[in-house]
């Protein structure tokens, strides 16, 4: 399910208490009430992409009705003319028109929160975009394979070494190589650049541009997931926990994955927001870890507004499909890291022609974001190895 916005949420909630209790059957079903209303703003004019949006907001609402102790029957008022639920000061306003465009320009992700001009956004992001080096679906399923492959590096350095060298295979620093492994560059080797974790930037050595003693068999073998055990899975969650992020269990069906959502903004300008996250209980521990690391990736994509204690700028003017995409992208590359395997391939073969606008220096640092949010970041791994 997309990011949901909270303040869109309030202003939808009196409308939708209306609508159960205008479409009521007597039966209290709420899914089956909820499709009637959604039907109810086709046959009103809603766009296909209004009633999807809309349909996401009341799957959202009825969520936290339990929580909340809400009965939208009883809440609402039954109208006479229904046709009324879906007018332009009504559901339609909200839902059914294209989403007012911003007029600042998207500054890039992690950056600073600013108006940024074209010449001044991030170099990485200009040397995507001139390079046109991802302009396929082929050229991004390789980058993924390549980036899955080096999990000793976060995401977004994997992607900087895939751009330098794309055949490497295993790289260090030239003391890594020395005091890990016995072996040193080769004379006139080029190193190749990633970002530190705490400065600038290092530089790194191709395992075939180094030379000395021979690397373990195991050298850069990292713990898997696998088949995830409840017990694994409930460590991640608590490290999400204490990133200001409020866990909800649905009971659910099978068709309901999860959701996030904004609770409040932080009171200090460098303080990060609050927000809840709903997850599938039913659902197998590995596809809640998906759900899950989707879920964060709208977070941190900006999917819900800027965040200044988390550098994520708002980017909440991206197209919905997009959204999806960037999500899912961003889940897929945390999932295939760490052993397991999300059927999410579709989603790249889906993507007909809309490549120029994906932003590929946002998907790898959101990867990376939310590898260290579940705490199983590159860096703890290779901690963990030592």
């Amino acid at each position: 399910m997309p990011a949901l916005d909270m303040s869109l949420m309030e202003r939808a909630e009196p409308h939708f208490c209306d609508a159960f209790a205008t479409y009521d059957q007597g039966d209290r079903d709420l899914v089956r009430t909820a499709q009637e209303i959604t039907m109810a703003g086709k046959m009103a004019g809603f766009t296909k992409l209004g009633r999807r949006r809309m349909l996401d907001y009341l799957y959202g609402f009825m969520d936290t009705l339990e929580e909340r102790g809400v009965d939208p029957f009883l809440k609402g008022n039954r109208l006479d003319d229904p046709s009324t639920l879906f007018s332009r000061d009504r559901l339609g306003g909200l839902f059914n028109a294209d989403p007012t465009p911003q007029t600042r320009a998207q500054s890039d992700l992690f950056g600073p929160v600013v108006d940024q001009q074209p010449r001044e956004r991030a170099l990485i992001d200009q040397l995507i975009a001139a390079t046109k080096l991802y302009d396929s679906s082929e050229a991004i399923q390789e980058l993924f394979a390549f980036t899955i492959r080096l999990r000793e590096f976060a995401p977004f350095n994997a992607m900087l070494l895939h751009i330098q060298k794309p055949g490497l295979t295993h790289a260090a620093t030239a003391d890594d190589w020395w005091h890990r492994f016995g072996r040193v560059p080769k004379k006139g080797s080029r190193p190749l650049l990633v970002l530190r974790m705490k400065g600038p930037v290092d530089f790194v050595f191709d395992v075939q541009d180094t030379e000395g003693k021979d690397p373990p068999v195991d050298a850069f073998s990292f713990p898997t997931f696998g088949n995830l055990s409840d017990n694994r899975f409930a460590e991640f969650m608590r490290a999400v926990r204490k990133e200001k992020i409020d866990l909800v269990q649905l009971d659910a069906g099978d068709g309901q994955a999860g959701w996030i959502r904004l609770l409040a903004h932080s009171k200090s300008d460098k303080g990060k927001n609050v927000y809840q996250l709903a997850y599938n209980r039913n659902h197998p521990a590995p596809t809640r870890f998906v759900t899950v690391a989707h879920e964060l990736a709208h977070l941190y994509l900006g999917h819900l507004g800027a965040d200044n204690g988390r550098r994520v700028p708002d980017r909440r003017n991206t197209p919905h499909e997009l959204m999806e995409v960037e999500a899912e992208m961003a889940a897929y590359l945390v999932a295939m890291r760490n052993g397991l395997e999300p059927r999410s391939e579709s989603y790249l073969s889906n993507y007909k022609g809309a490549f120029e606008d994906l932003n590929l220096y946002a998907v790898t640092r959101t990867a990376n974001a939310v590898e260290t949010a579940m705490a199983i970041s590159a860096q703890k791994l290779w901690n963990e190895k030592e």
